[in-house]
């Protein structure tokens, strides 16, 4: 049994050897025919590497000719099974600029705005990928609007914005924990004016009273009156918005408390106006 498996072992190494030679021979060879037959032969094993070391070498020579255009169709998706995005997304782009009429183009420009959307990084590292993402995909659909890939490119956008929305969100919510009430402020309103649906809408409302509640707390008592109020209006927004928000308790002790600002503040006005 052992020297059955030796001997499988064996023969797969010298396999191995043999195409690996073969490879090597095609690399130095001057035969660009073979080159040509061989990669588009690595590409449809979904052999990647080498059909990609292959199209490396006859891109230029082939530069001009029917072959030109399948190659570099084939060049950019050898990036892209590697999962070099950024590479993919340049070629993909570079074809559709050099074939604009091909029917390869729709796909193309679909998969060059795919890879920016596949290495868009998560919600707490910097988004430039993901702004460019959305512009290509959008271009995309401008382009493209008979596509039958529009459905898709928009739920692409869709899980982008979110992630965008979310991002936004958590800057917010880190200004609220700073006590950078202004900022947080800004911040709540922002989102909702960018994500006007936002799936967050009932807590980012809570948050924006919460916000206006800690800054009328901590402020000198002449700029109370007036964040106090904005704080009133903040929970009437959200309780009409949401008359049955899971904030409700907490929101109400809040709003209780600034009745009692505001009210206080009223009555002392009223006694001072009499003396």
């Amino acid at each position: 049994m052992f020297f059955s498996r030796f001997k499988i072992y064996i023969l797969l190494a010298i396999l191995v050897l043999a195409s690996c030679g073969k490879h090597q021979k095609l690399i130095k060879s001057t035969d660009n025919e073979a080159k040509y037959a061989a990669a588009v032969d690595y590409y449809e094993k979904n052999d990647y590497y080498r059909a990609l070391q292959l199209f490396q070498q006859l891109i230029n020579f082939y530069q001009g000719t029917e072959k030109a255009e399948k190659m570099q169709f084939y060049y950019a998706y050898c990036y892209y099974h590697q999962r070099d995005y950024v590479l993919a997304s340049y070629y993909f782009k570079r074809f559709v600029n050099n074939y604009p009429r091909s029917a390869l183009a729709e796909e193309a420009m679909f998969m060059n705005a795919y890879c920016y959307f596949l290495d868009s990084p998560n919600s707490s590292l910097d988004q430039t990928n993901t702004l460019t993402a959305i512009k290509e995909l959008q271009l995309f659909i401008n382009l493209y609007p008979n596509s039958a890939r529009v459905e898709e490119a928009n739920k692409l956008i869709d899980q982008l914005r979110a992630k965008l929305q979310r991002k936004d969100l958590d800057i917010a919510n880190l200004y609220l924990k700073m006590r950078l009430y202004e900022a947080a402020i800004s911040s709540f309103k922002n989102i909702l004016k960018d994500f006007p649906d936002s799936e967050y809408k009932e807590e980012i409302l809570f948050s924006i009273l919460k916000s206006y509640y800690n800054y009328a707390s901590f402020s000198i008592s002449v700029k109370q009156p007036e964040r106090y109020q904005s704080a009133l209006d903040s929970y009437n927004e959200l309780v009409f918005q949401f008359p049955d928000t899971k904030y409700l308790k907490e929101a109400k002790n809040m709003n209780r408390d600034v009745l009692d600002h505001v009210q206080g503040r009223s009555s002392t006005k009223k006694n001072s106006d009499i003396n």
